[in-house]
């Protein structure tokens, strides 16, 4: 089939040319006209099939390359393993004897919940959020509706987080136990019958259809208030409704105890009636938070009797204990935040942030006082700490490197001399944490181990920071940063237990 440049050469009327250029004429040259079948053509017509192949070769090329890619991308997430779906926990959940529906409604029990439908929240943030919250619904005689951990609203069971597994959402108790996820409260003096025990969201949907439910909203709740005043008024709103059986409060544009206050002092009004409340007398850490630390105990402190430790049985005692774990002797456990943490440090900064606010309870040894923003110097300066740069003395107490954590921890075994063993708690690499090892045993230290040398299997694995917690909890020390939540939760749960505040101490 002739080209259509060829076609249109045809087509053109011999009238069109004069006699003297019609092809018989000897005048008549084919120079520079794409004639029908010349060689030149041939050769044209050859290149664009050989472009054709080549095409199509780059195209398989181009196919199997990518489908490679795919392959080994697909290898290296599965390499990380797939991870427990918790069925087991979740039947646990399910079968806490407060969830029936039909004893419930007999008793008339009362609930009160508040939704949380962001996902991808750090596990700590929700931790503080759901004591406070358990707190309000303790206080208002109310149950408090527990919810999964949702790191992903995905229909899947399993979410990507960077190339692994992760699971989209868990059940609260592969965490923690205790009032807060259900657990048994125990009785006051002061009363004859228990506060209604917590439920599972699961449940809430069976016993609390929409027909059933009164919604409130919590965009007229007070600004600025501290956090007793602010638990106090919406105890004071919910005996409002005290003959409604299923309250929700929508707290999507306006949260209740929000990150503001967990970073302001203001909150620590809250902590006399917090600390003795069954929402911290009665904590616990999981039963599989509680055995993974029990079975690695060896590692974390060789040489511990693991006889001397009861975790395990800590589920089955009816009167809780305020300190049901006994102290890990000689053991310091420092948190020591890594990776993305460096960008939340230079938003720190740039905001002028303090410490959390359970990181500055008055009689703790250790403040944040940054140096003015300004490059006037002091001459009335009394340490090399407090005539540092804002952004480095930021960088310090937020994102120590290897030296600077090595000085620190040299201090704190200085005022403590019994410590001889660190644990850090730590997202690190693996380059990076050995390093550190290498550093602190240089400085003396008998034993170094961190959240990489613990046996975790598919289950642990995703629990990995309760554990760390749990270890932190139990530590003779415990060296926090000051700026972090889960260091906020681990001085909260050593106080409750009457640990002394002196063993907690900051960056």
């Amino acid at each position: 089939m002739a080209r259509p440049r060829d076609r249109q050469w045809f087509n053109f009327p011999s009238a069109s040319f004069p006699a003297s250029m019609h092809i018989g004429s000897s005048s008549f040259s084919t120079k520079g006209l794409p004639l029908p079948y010349s060689p030149s053509t041939a050769h044209h017509r050859n290149g664009r099939l050989h472009i054709r192949i080549l095409r199509t070769l780059t195209s398989r090329r181009f196919f199997h390359l990518s489908a490679f890619i795919l392959l080994l991308l697909a290898l290296k997430v599965l390499s990380s393993g797939i991870p427990s779906t918790y069925s087991d926990i979740r039947e646990f959940e399910r079968g806490l004897p407060q969830h029936n529906v039909t004893e419930a409604l007999e008793k008339g029990t009362r609930y009160l919940r508040i939704p949380k439908p962001v996902s991808g929240r750090g596990f700590n943030n929700v931790l503080q959020e759901s004591l406070l919250l358990s707190y309000l619904a303790l206080r208002a005689n109310r149950a408090f509706v527990f919810e999964d951990y949702v790191w992903s609203h995905s229909p899947l069971p399993f979410t990507l987080d960077g190339f692994a597994l992760r699971p989209s959402r868990m059940p609260l108790n592969a965490f923690i136990s205790g009032p807060t996820a259900g657990g048994a409260i125990s009785t006051s003096t002061s009363t004859s019958t228990s506060p209604p025990r917590a439920v599972n969201a699961e449940f809430w949907e069976k016993v609390c259809p929409r027909s059933r439910r009164t919604v409130i909203s919590s965009t007229d709740q007070p600004d600025d208030l501290d956090g007793k005043a602010l638990m106090d008024w919406w105890i004071a709103r919910l005996e409002v409704l005290d003959s409604e059986h299923c309250v929700e409060i929508d707290s999507g544009k306006k949260t209740i105890f929000d990150y503001i206050l967990f970073g302001d002092t203001r909150i620590l009004s809250l902590w006399p009636g917090l600390s003795k409340s069954p929402i911290l007398k009665a904590f616990k850490w999981s039963s599989l938070v509680q055995s993974t630390v029990d079975q690695n105990l060896g590692i974390i402190h060789p040489g511990y009797a693991k006889a001397s430790s009861s975790p395990a049985n800590a589920d089955t005692n009816p009167n809780p204990n305020p300190n049901p774990n006994p102290i890990l002797p000689g053991l310091i456990a420092v948190h020591l935040r890594r990776g993305d943490f460096k960008g939340h440090c230079k938003y720190l900064l740039r905001w002028h942030a303090q410490y959390m606010g359970f990181n500055r309870f008055p009689d703790m040894l250790d403040k944040f006082s940054p140096p003015p923003s300004s490059s006037s110097s002091s001459s009335s300066s009394s340490s090399s700490v407090s005539a540092l740069p804002t952004k480095q003395h930021y960088m310090q107490h937020c994102m120590p490197d290897i030296p600077q954590v090595v000085d620190r921890l040299r201090a704190v075994r200085m005022a403590n001399p019994g410590l001889n063993r660190v644990y850090a708690l730590t997202n690190g690499g693996a380059g990076w944490v050995g390093g550190l090892e290498r550093a602190l045993r240089g400085d003396g230290w008998v034993d170094v181990k961190s959240s990489l040398d613990l046996k975790l299997d598919s289950a642990q694995e995703h629990v990995s920071m309760a554990v760390d917690m749990a270890v932190a909890e139990r530590a003779e020390v415990f060296l926090g940063n000051g700026f972090s939540s889960l260091t906020s939760n681990v001085v909260t749960l050593r106080m409750a237990k009457g640990l002394p505040t002196s063993s907690n101490r900051l960056l």
